[in-house]
Order: structure tokens, then C-alpha cells, then sequence
């Protein structure tokens, strides 16, 4: 019971103790608290203070800044008044000696009225005595005035006429000793400078076989291998009793061409058959066609031209395949082109642009469309639109008299184009006849409308004419043959008689896959 009660009263005692020293803790705590709060507030005051402070110190400041600039400005302002103030000064003295001058011009004017006045009452009687004088000399000379006037002109004029033509007269003869002797003495110098070979081209080819066995091969059963190989190039193929050889004929050069390579590569390969032929000709066609553009771009590195554009680069490689007169185009430019930069350099011209004219003079005998257009003029209308300069296209234009010549470089091209062309065995005539024959018949035949394809083969004793099936029947196709030939009969001059033979071909193609 007693250790109860011992127990009993040390809690007790426990809890008195605890309580009373959480007094004393909370107390203490707030008396710290208050203390807190006092330092608190001391300190806001000192930092309230002294933000005052420096706001009243940067107001200060702002102000004397503002009254610095305001200073600043009214001095300027004083300024400007002052200058103003001089302007005015000065316009006004200005105005004043103005006035003064005015004064002085009106005096001017009043004593040169008066002595205007004074001339004029002068010329008047001047002006009578001249014409009393004048009187008495016509009635002296039984003269008028017009009439002696008309007599002192004409005899001025006769006068001067033969005078003037006694000094043109000398001049001619020494411009004409002096000219004669310079012309020959360039054209000479570019005549030697400039060394060309010859060659004539025909209108065919010789294609040379291993053996009489490819002949056999070539012509196919019934002859469909070289109908399919005629009709696909336009060119002629002869096969005759001329060992190993069988001869292309036509007067295009490009065609026989494509027909002699498309020709190489069936019997360098064996198969032979219409399906073949049509691929490697297609195929030919268009290595061709990359030929001519190697040929332009290496005859433009030879020649030393730059910055031609890419179509008449392409032309200039067609001319490989031309011929002018049975002169082969490119050699013949080429030849034109190094004469004109060497007659140019004799004169003290540019020679780069006079090369580029004389290889382009002849441009327009090779587009692939052929307009009714002489080719000069046809020439400078391509270099006008493929941006030549303006001197170059007059060259060309110009060369056989089609428009004025406006640019030196004109008859240097004239003239170099005569003498390529005049060289001993560089043209023929009659070849350039017989191939613009043969054009006119192609292109004849070409206005109809229906027709696709014309080839004038056997030396122009034969016309081929390949029409679309789908837009003319037979019956349309041997009208076509009757007019066609009465249109040539009429319009064309020929040997012997032409054969128009119109082709409808319908093809059915399909692939098994």
C-alpha cells in the first residue's frame, strides 16, 4: 500500500514538475519573441530611413540632370534665334540691293529704248538708200534683182561642180590605187595563212560485206529485211553483182548514215530481222544524234569559241552531214571561220567574234525543220534567238545580200565565204541542184495532210510516201498518189519520169508476258 502511494505521489510530483517547466519554457519564448519583434522593428525603421534617403538623393540627381538638358536646350534655342536673326539681317540687306539693281535696270532700259529707237529711224533710212541704189543698178544692167541672183547661183554652182569633181575625182583614183593594193594584199596573206583540204561528197555510200552470203541475209524472205531497213532510214539499198559491197543511196547524208551503222551493227551481230532492224535503228538514230553533239563541242574547243549556246552547237554538228555544193558544210565553215579571224586580225577587228560569225554564217542550211526562208536570212534569225550578239547576226544575215550590211565583220564573212567556196574543185553544182530537187519532192509530198514520213530514193526517180493509217484509207491513198503527181508534173523540172509510190502500213502489236 505505502509503495502505492509512493508511486501515487511521484507521478503526481512528475507532472507538476512538467507543467511548471513548460511555464517557464513559454514564458521564456515569449519574452525572446517580443525581443524578436522590437530588433524587427528597429531595423525597418534604419532600412525605411535610408531608402528615403536615396530616394531623396536620385531625385536630386534626376532633377539636376533635367535642368542640365533644359539648360542645354535653351542655349540652343538662343542659339537658333540668333542665327535666324542674322538670316534676317542679311535678306534684308539682300532686298534692299535688290531694289537699288532694279532701279538701276529700269534706267538701263529707259536709255536702250531710246537708242533702239535711234537705230531703227537709222536702218529705215538705210534701207530706203539701198533700195534707191538697187533701182538704179537694175536700171544701169537692164537686170532684176532675182534674176542676177539667179545668175550668181548658177554660176557658183558650175564653179563648184567642176571643182569638186576634180578633187573626188583624185581622191577615187588614190583610194581606189591604195584600196586595191590592200584588199589583195589581205585577202592574199589570209589565203596562204589559211590551208584547207577538198573533198566531194556524193549522194552514196559503200557498205563492204565479208561475204556474198550477208547479201542473202540483208535482203530476208521475200525481201522483208531490206523493205523494213528502206522504210526505217529512207535510203535506197542496192544489192547487184558488185562483189562484197552493197551500195546506200541517197542525197540525204545523215540518212545514209544511219542506214551504214544501223547496217554494221545487224551484221557485225547475225540477227537480221524486222523487229531488229527497227530497234537498231532507233538505237542508231540516237548515238547519232549524240555524234553530232560531240562534234559541235570539239569543233567549238578546236576553233577556241566559248559560251555558244547548246542548240547551235548542235547545228554546228549537223553540219558534218551537209553538204553545200558537194562541199562538206563543216569543213567549208570551219575553213570560212579561220579565214575571217585571220583577214579580221589584218584589219585590227576582233577575231574571236569574226571566227564565231564566219562558223556560223552557213547555220541556217541545217535546222531540222527547213522554213521557205533563204538560209542567210533563216542563219540570223537562229543566232538573234539563241543570243548572239548583233554584229554576228548581221554577218550572217548579210552574207549574200539578203539585208544591208550594218557591221564590219559582215563582208569579211562575204568575202571569206567566196573564197572557200572558189577554191579549185571545192564545190560542184550540179550536186547541190539534184539534192534541192530531191528536197523539193520530200517536202511536196509533206503538205498533204495524213502523211507521216517522205523519202525520195533511185536518184529521185522514186518518191516514198508513208501516210498514217488511221487518217487516210486506200482509196484516199491512190488519190493522194494521182495528185501528188500531177502537182510535180506541173510544178518541177526532171529527167525521165518519177514514181510516187504512197505506203498505208497497219500494225497490230502485242507482248506476251
Amino acid at each position: 500500500m505505502t509503495v502505492i502511494l509512493y508511486a501515487v505521489f511521484l507521478v503526481i510530483g512528475a507532472g507538476l514538475g512538467f507543467f511548471m517547466a513548460t511555464i517557464v519554457v513559454r514564458k521564456a519564448v515569449e519574452k525572446k519573441s517580443i525581443h524578436l519583434l522590437q530588433e524587427a522593428e528597429e531595423k525597418g525603421e534604419v532600412i525605411k530611413k535610408e531608402k528615403i534617403l536615396q530616394a531623396k538623393e536620385k531625385f536630386l540627381q534626376l532633377k539636376t540632370e533635367h535642368e542640365s538638358i533644359i539648360q542645354g536646350k535653351n542655349s540652343a534655342i538662343n542659339k537658333a534665334e540668333s542665327r535666324i536673326k542674322q538670316k534676317e539681317n542679311s535678306i534684308n540687306q539682300r532686298l534692299e540691293d535688290l531694289n537699288k539693281k532694279n532701279q538701276e535696270v529700269k534706267v538701263i532700259r529707259e536709255n536702250l529704248s531710246q537708242q533702239l529707237q535711234i537705230v531703227q529711224a537709222k536702218d529705215e533710212n538705210l534701207e530706203k538708200m539701198i533700195q534707191s541704189q538697187i533701182q538704179q543698178l537694175e536700171a544701169i544692167s537692164g537686170l532684176s534683182t532675182a534674176d542676177a541672183k539667179v545668175q550668181l547661183i548658177e554660176k557658183i554652182k558650175d564653179e563648184a561642180k567642176a571643182n569638186a569633181m576634180v578633187y573626188v575625182n583624185d581622191i577615187i583614183e588614190e583610194a581606189k590605187l591604195s584600196a586595191d593594193q590592200e584588199a589583195k594584199k589581205i585577202v592574199i596573206e589570209s589565203i596562204q595563212r589559211t590551208a584547207a583540204e577538198h573533198a566531194i561528197e556524193n549522194s552514196v555510200s559503200v557498205f563492204p560485206l565479208e561475204s556474198d552470203e550477208v547479201k542473202g541475209r540483208i535482203i530476208g524472205r521475200e525481201g522483208r529485211n531490206i523493205r523494213a531497213l528502206e522504210a526505217l532510214t529512207g535510203i535506197e539499198i542496192i544489192i547487184d553483182d558488185s562483189p562484197d559491197a552493197i551500195i546506200l543511196s541517197g542525197f540525204d547524208p545523215v540518212r545514209r548514215e544511219v542506214a551504214r551503222l544501223s547496217l554494221q551493227k545487224l551484221v557485225t551481230d547475225g540477227r537480221i530481222h524486222p523487229a531488229r532492224i527497227e530497234e537498231v535503228v532507233t538505237k542508231t538514230k540516237k548515238q547519232l544524234e549524240k555524234d553530232i553533239i560531240e562534234t559541235g563541242k570539239r569543233t567549238l574547243i578546236d576553233l577556241g569559241i566559248h559560251n555558244m549556246h547548246p542548240e547551235l552547237m548542235r547545228m554546228v554538228g549537223r553540219m558534218k552531214y551537209r553538204s553545200s555544193y558537194g562541199q562538206n558544210l563543216l569543213q567549208h565553215s570551219r575553213e570560212v571561220a579561220n579565214l575571217c579571224a585571220t583577214m579580221a586580225s589584218e584589219l585590227g577587228l576582233d577575231p574571236k567574234k569574226a571566227k564565231r560569225a564566219g562558223l556560223l554564217h552557213d547555220i541556217g542550211k541545217v535546222p531540222d525543220n527547213e522554213p521557205e526562208l533563204p538560209h542567210a536570212l533563216l542563219g540570223g534569225k537562229l543566232a538573234e534567238k539563241y543570243k548572239e550578239s548583233d554584229d554576228v547576226v548581221n554577218a550572217i544575215a548579210s552574207h549574200h545580200d539578203e539585208i544591208e550590211m550594218t557591221s564590219l565583220l559582215s563582208p569579211i564573212v562575204q568575202v571569206c565565204d567566196a573564197i572557200s567556196g572558189a577554191r579549185p574543185g571545192a564545190r560542184r553544182e550540179v550536186v547541190e541542184a539534184y539534192i534541192q530537187r530531191l528536197k523539193k519532192l520530200e517536202s511536196m509530198a509533206r503538205e498533204y495532210e495524213g502523211v507521216v514520213k517522205t523519202y525520195a530514193i533511185q536518184a529521185g526517180r522514186e518518191l516514198r510516201v508513208i501516210v498514217g493509217a488511221d487518217q487516210i484509207d486506200d482509196s484516199k491513198a491512190a488519190e493522194l498518189s494521182y495528185d501528188l503527181s500531177k502537182k510535180i508534173q506541173d510544178e518541177m523540172k526532171y529527167p525521165g519520169q518519177i514514181k510516187i509510190t504512197v505506203i498505208r502500213e497497219t500494225r497490230a502489236i502485242s507482248y506476251a508476258k
